[in-house]
């Protein structure tokens, strides 16, 4: 007998939504303390912009994750269980390297902060392996939308501590306690692994060959070479227009005719919130509607979203067009996202769920990359206008490729 339906009330506040809130604040906080907090601490403390820049090609954990990925599925520690002590050693390994941070003086010397931030962006990007498929793991199928929503906008607003809360101590409190705070932060990720329990893992791989190899045997072999190639070229094109159209935003405004401030108030309130509200209402329709419907109906609204750039770009420095054209396409964003990370955690098999995550995972951080590589060049041969206009035309290609990998009235296979 087919089961009833769970209600919205029921869906949302749960046991395992509540997991996915806890683990989606832990994994946005040290990715926002390396991309606002810490370049706020060098910019205060002198450090040149040149020398602060370089400071993002030490993320590099986040995009090459999969390759230790396969260590994480093979090896148990010796406590907790396969996944659970995984992600306690890295969050306390992350608190410990972000409290130490203000230990040390930018003026004199870089090499300790470099390797105490690569050190964050390593045990970070660890974190997030074990963390995605204790999720995938948790979840069933009807409920990956919801709590993988759940966990992005969790992630989200981790970054109000390291780029609202962490600034304000700064201007009242020495930077080492503003650090030391800011770490303190991560014992909500502490705590709740310390609470959840350990899953079942039906399918551990007995050697490391197997934990390597086989994830991808099982992927490109689970309905063949030729779908999973549908699937990786899905997840290159899905965000790539919308990747495109936000690379250079803040560029954008300054050259309309905003001043920073107004960009600073308007865009960072009008950006955040629509993309909480989008992926918590995509998160809710899912359930409705299944993953399928929902990136074909959320792909059109972020399609439609990139367009208000140009309105933009035809209007003007005017802050209310500003603030809805932020909020639309922030909220578009929200919808995509929430959809496609089900997606992602949909098509990775339960028996390798680190490493086909991880590696997944990697593949849709390309766009961004070749974004930010190639936006600068097309403004400057195009202007913003014509600019946008091209990033709609890259939308189309992600849409369309969903009739191969899923159809509207189809199912994803598992």
């Amino acid at each position: 007998m087919p089961q009833k339906p769970l209600s919205i009330k029921q869906a949302i506040f749960n046991r395992r939504m509540l997991i996915c809130m806890a683990t989606g604040f832990a994994s946005g906080l040290p990715l926002y303390i390396l991309i606002q907090l810490v370049p706020a601490w060098l910019r205060d403390q002198g450090i040149g912009l040149k020398e602060i820049g370089l400071f993002s090609l030490i993320t590099f954990p986040y995009t090459w994750k999969f390759i230790w990925s396969p260590l994480m599925d093979r090896y148990s520690l010796p406590f907790l269980g396969l996944r659970r002590g995984w992600i306690l050693i890295t969050q306390v390994a992350v608190m410990l390297c972000v409290g130490a941070l203000g230990l040390f003086n930018p003026t004199e010397g870089l090499q300790p902060i470099v390797f105490l931030v690569g050190a964050v962006a390593f045990f970070s990007a660890s974190q997030d392996i074990v963390i995605d498929a204790y999720r995938r793991e948790l979840l069933s199928d009807n409920e990956l939308g919801l709590g993988t929503s759940i966990h992005a906008n969790a992630y989200r607003v981790a970054g109000l501590i390291p780029g609202s809360l962490s600034l304000i101590l700064a201007d009242i409190l020495p930077w080492e306690s503003v650090f030391f705070i800011t770490a303190l932060f991560m014992l909500v990720g502490i705590i709740m692994t310390l609470m959840i329990t350990e899953l079942e893992h039906k399918h551990q791989p007995t050697t490391l060959t197997d934990a390597v190899v086989k994830p991808f045997i099982e992927f490109f072999t689970r309905d063949g070479v030729r779908q999973a190639l549908w699937i990786l070229s899905f997840m290159f094109l899905y965000k790539l227009g919308d990747n495109l159209a936000t690379a250079l935003s803040t560029p954008f405004y300054l050259d309309l005719g905003f001043s920073k401030t107004q960009i600073g108030l308007v865009a960072k309130n009008a950006a955040l919130w629509p993309a909480v509200i989008g992926g918590l209402i995509g998160g809710i329709l899912m359930l409705r509607i299944g993953i399928n419907r929902a990136l074909w109906i959320f792909g059109a609204v972020q399609i439609l979203s990139i367009l208000g750039f140009v309105i933009l770009a035809k209007a003007g420095a005017v802050v209310w067009v500003l603030a809805a054209v932020i909020s639309v396409e922030y909220l578009g964003a929200g919808l995509g996202t929430a959809a496609f990370l089900a997606f992602i955690a949909k098509n990775a098999s339960k028996s390798h769920t680190a490493t086909q995550l991880a590696l997944l995972t990697a593949v849709t951080a390309i766009p961004r990359t070749f974004a930010n590589a190639t936006t600068g060049y097309i403004v400057e041969a195009v202007g913003w206008e014509d600019f946008f206009y091209i990033c709609t035309l890259c939308a189309i290609p992600g849409m369309l490729v969903l009739f191969k990998v899923a159809p509207w009235n189809k199912s994803v296979k598992q």
